[in-house]
C-alpha cells in the first residue's frame, strides 16, 4: 500500500502529542457485561484498563457514537490484572460483551487462539485479515480463518523521562550495562531510581523480563521460540534466558529499582515517572503519552532500548499486542462488525493513536518518527531489530505466568533462576 508523505507526517505529529490515554498502568475500574438493549444498532464493548483515566477504547466508542447518532455502545472496562480470566468466564457463561479486546496468539490468558478454538469467537472477514502483519498469521488465524483484528504496533523497551534524567546529571541514555548501573547508583544515592517496577503486579514483572530478554535471548537467537517448540532447546538450557533473569537480580541488588519494588503496584510507575522520582520503566510505548499528560512539559519522554549484552546490539520488542474480536454468541454481530470495519479506517486509526500513542498497525513503517517519543528507536524499527512479544507465541498462558511469578520470586528471594526456568519448561508441556 502506498501512503503519502503528507499523511505520514500528519500521523507522526499526532503521535508526538501529550494526549491522555489509558493502557496497562495503574488503578482499576468496574467490570462485567453490559446490556445494549433491544436496539440492533447498539452493542457492548469490553476492554482491559488499569487506571481511572479514559481508555483509548472508550475514546473510540465515543467517536463512533458521535459519527453514528443511532448507535449506543455500552463500555465495560475491566481490570487488567484479571482481564483474561474475566472474559473467559463471561464467554463460558454466555454473558460476554459483543465486542472484546483480546491478545494475539495463545500465550496470554486473553489469547485469541484458545478462545477461538473453544468456539467463543466469531470468524472475521477480509478487513481483519488484511491488517495481520506478515509472518504473524498463526497469532490471528486458525486454518486460514481470522479471529482477531490487529489494532497496534507496540514497541516494548524502557519508557524514560530524559528530562528527569537530565535534572539528575544523566545527560545521555546509557548504552552499556556498566554505565546503566553507574546511573542507578547515582540516583539511588538521592533516593531515586533508574527503573520504576510494579513488582507486585505480575504483568509488569513479566513484561520487564521480556524486555530484557529481547537483548539477551532474541538479539542473538531470534528463532528461540521456534526451537523451543521443536524440542531443540529449553529455557533451562538457554544461557540467554539465564542472563535475562540474572540481570533482573543484578538490577535489584544494585538499586536500579525503587525501594520496595517487590511490593510495588502500577501506581509506583505512574507516580514515579510523572513526579520525577524514577527515570523510566518497562511499559508499553503508548504509556508515555498518558504519563506525559500528568508530568511537567520538560519531562521529555522517549522510548529507549535497554543496554544490550556485551558485544551485542540494541534490540527491542515490537509486535501487535491488541486485537478486536466479536463474541460468537453475540446477537449484535452486524453492528459489531460495522464497528470493527470502522476501526480499520484511517479516521479511526488516527483517533486511536492520538489517544494511545501506539503506532498504527497499517502505517507504522511509513511514519516519520524523528520528532516523536520513538525517535531513539527509529533504527531498531526500520532495520528490524525487534522481536514479537514472546508471550504471544508461547503455547499457553501458564508459561508467561511461570515467568511473571518467577520474577516476583527473584525479587523476594523466594525463587532461584534455575527454578524459574524449570517452571517455564514444565508449563510449556514438552
Amino acid at each position: 500500500m502506498t501512503h503519502s508523505r503528507r499523511r505520514a507526517t500528519r500521523l507522526a505529529g499526532l503521535l508526538a502529542l501529550p494526549a491522555t490515554a489509558a493502557l496497562v498502568l495503574a488503578g482499576c475500574s468496574g467490570s462485567g457485561s453490559g446490556d445494549s438493549g433491544g436496539d440492533s444498532n447498539s452493542f457492548t464493548f469490553t476492554f482491559a484498563t488499569s487506571n481511572n483515566l479514559e481508555s483509548p477504547y472508550e475514546t473510540l466508542a465515543k467517536e463512533y457514537m458521535a459519527a453514528n447518532p443511532g448507535v449506543t455502545i455500552t463500555s465495560n472496562p475491566t481490570p487488567n490484572d484479571k482481564y483474561g480470566e474475566t472474559i473467559r468466564t463471561q464467554l463460558q457463561a454466555g454473558n460476554a460483551s459483543d465486542v472484546l479486546i483480546a491478545a494475539p496468539g495463545a500465550g496470554d490468558a486473553r489469547g485469541l487462539i484458545p478462545l477461538a478454538e473453544a468456539g467463543f469467537l466469531e470468524p472475521l472477514g477480509d478487513t481483519a485479515t488484511s491488517l495481520v502483519p506478515a509472518g504473524s498469521e498463526t497469532l490471528f488465524e486458525i486454518d486460514g480463518t481470522t479471529y482477531g483484528q490487529p489494532l497496534d504496533f507496540t514497541v516494548g523497551a524502557v519508557v524514560a523521562s530524559m528530562g528527569t534524567a537530565g535534572m539528575n546529571g544523566i545527560t545521555t541514555w546509557p548504552t552499556t550495562l556498566d554505565a546503566f548501573y553507574a546511573d542507578c547508583a547515582k540516583l539511588a544515592g538521592d533516593g531515586k531510581s533508574m527503573i520504576a517496577l510494579a513488582g507486585a503486579a505480575a504483568p509488569n514483572a513479566g513484561l520487564t523480563a521480556q524486555g530484557i530478554a529481547a537483548t539477551r535471548v532474541y538479539a542473538s537467537d531470534p528463532e528461540f521460540d521456534t526451537e523451543r517448540a521443536e524440542g531443540k532447546t529449553t529455557f533451562a538450557e538457554s544461557k540467554g534466558w539465564a542472563d535475562t533473569l540474572q540481570t533482573i537480580v543484578d538490577l535489584n541488588d544494585k538499586g536500579c529499582f525503587q525501594a520496595g519494588a517487590e511490593g510495588g503496584g502500577f501506581d509506583a510507575i505512574t507516580n514515579g515517572l510523572a513526579q520525577g522520582t524514577s527515570v523510566g520503566s518497562f511499559i508499553p510505548s503508548g504509556s508515555a503519552v498518558e504519563i506525559a499528560a500528568a508530568a511537567p512539559p520538560e519531562a521529555d519522554f522517549k522510548v529507549q532500548p535497554f543496554p544490550p549484552a556485551a558485544g551485542g546490539k540494541p534490540f527491542v520488542l515490537g509486535s501487535s499486542n491488541y486485537a478486536a474480536t466479536i463474541n460468537a454468541k453475540s446477537e449484535k454481530k452486524e453492528a459489531a462488525q460495522k464497528f470493527l470495519d470502522w476501526l480499520a479506517t484511517p479516521e479511526a486509526q488516527e483517533k486511536f493513536y492520538e489517544a494511545s500513542g501506539l503506532l498504527p498497525i497499517s502505517e507504522y513503517k511509513n511514519l516519520d518518527l524523528s520528532d516523536s517519543i520513538y525517535s531513539e528507536v527509529v533504527d531498531e524499527i526500520s532495520n528490524g531489530s525487534y522481536t514479537t512479544l514472546p508471550a504471544n507465541v508461547w503455547p499457553n498462558p501458564a508459561v508467561y505466568e511461570a515467568l511473571s511469578t518467577g520474577v516476583q520470586g527473584l525479587l523476594t528471594g523466594q525463587s532461584s533462576i534455575d527454578q524459574v526456568l524449570q517452571n517455564m519448561d514444565a508449563a510449556w508441556g514438552n
